[in-house]
């Protein structure tokens, strides 16, 4: 009897293994309540699992990406998509200058560009949510916001000039065993304009149709979080067909519930 219940439990630990397994070159990130930096009302987030690239995209995986969908190539993509910096560091539609590193994080790519990307794989880029979440980890623990020495690392890497040869995975990888969420890029997310104000709500007489980035401490629930700062003041300020020298990008996947 306790054989079969023995072998039942096997079964049933193994179908649940395949049937949620994570995808290839991707990351489980096992999902919890969480507050965000900016949150809706100061209001406890709730990121579901979900599983995220371990590496940001490269130069040569965008470039088997244009290879097959030449409407996203440097000489193609149309400006309303894709500003003038579009794929400015690649000298011609299928090959990046002789500066450059294919196996660095892909940059100069539009929202548009990098949405397109994770559609053609089947996946999706990460929500604003889920990306803080999943980068909020150092090498041992889920949430290292606390850490001084956290804030302080992330600081240092955002000072530093990037270079082409920022190669992926030369830094630690994450609790979640994800890479370079800091330290090489700042990468797009699906809703990166989501934590903004309107003019009227800032008390202006002003009637802009365009939205504003928040003041800086307006809503944060960490006074702390310099380098967080940083990024939601720096997704403020883009618009989606920007393509910038820092700012690539990784799909996330949601969790395939049979």
């Amino acid at each position: 009897m306790r054989t079969n219940i023995f072998r039942l439990s096997f079964v049933l630990i193994l179908i649940h293994t395949i049937s949620y397994g994570q995808s290839e070159g991707m990351a489980r990130i096992d999902g919890a309540r969480y507050i965000p930096l900016y949150g809706r009302d100061s209001t406890v987030v709730e990121v579901k699992d979900f599983d995220l690239d371990v590496y940001p995209v490269t130069n040569k995986e965008y470039m088997a990406f244009v290879a097959k969908y030449p409407e996203w190539q440097k000489s193609n993509a149309k400006k309303i998509f894709a500003d003038k910096m579009y794929l400015r560091n690649w000298k011609n539609d299928l090959e990046i200058n002789d500066d450059a590193n294919l196996n660095s994080p892909v940059t100069y790519i539009s929202w548009f560009a990098a949405k397109a990307y994770c559609d053609c794989q089947g996946k999706r880029l990460p929500t604003m949510d889920e990306w803080e979440y999943a980068a909020m980890s150092d090498e041992t623990v889920k949430d290292a916001r606390i850490k001084k020495s956290y804030n302080e690392q992330i600081l240092s890497w955002y000072e530093a000039p990037r270079s082409n040869e920022n190669l992926i995975g030369e830094n630690p990888k994450n609790f979640w065993g994800v890479y370079d969420l800091h330290g090489l890029v700042w990468e797009w997310t699906s809703d990166f304009n989501s934590v903004l104000m309107s003019g009227e709500s800032r008390k202006d007489n002003e009637k802009d149709d365009n939205l504003f980035c928040g003041s800086a401490s307006l809503g944060a629930t960490d006074l702390m979080n310099y380098a967080a700062f940083m990024r939601y003041a720096f997704r403020g300020s883009i618009k989606a067909n920007y393509a910038i020298k820092n700012l690539g990008f990784r799909c996330a996947k949601d969790i395939e519930i049979p």
